[in-house]
């Protein structure tokens, strides 16, 4: 393994253990999830540069919007936590009450 990919590997677990244990805060959760995003799309744009192949040069493009799309409806998913609860705790959360 290069340095290369271990430190995008390393960035995605990272951020895969932030997810999993530091669950107080959903902008913290959000965060997490960017930054998973960004360590595959850098990976993946690696990855295509370093095939050299045209055929997967729109891949790290689309995993790109797809991330835009998250993001955007993850922080409009925060605004009306905020508005409805007060805070954005996840543990003031409940699915039972709606």
């Amino acid at each position: 393994m290069t340095p290369t990919h271990f430190t995008f590997s390393t960035a995605f677990i990272l951020g895969l253990a932030g997810l999993a244990f530091h669950r107080t805060h959903l902008l913290s959760a959000l965060l997490c999830l960017e930054g998973m995003m960004l360590s595959l799309f850098l990976a993946l744009s690696l990855w295509t540069l370093e095939l050299d192949a045209t055929n997967f040069s729109a891949s790290p493009m689309l995993l790109l919007a797809f991330s835009a799309c998250e993001a955007s409806a993850g922080l409009a998913l925060l605004v009306a936590t905020a508005r409805t609860h007060g805070t954005d705790h996840l543990q003031s959360l409940n699915l039972l009450q709606c």
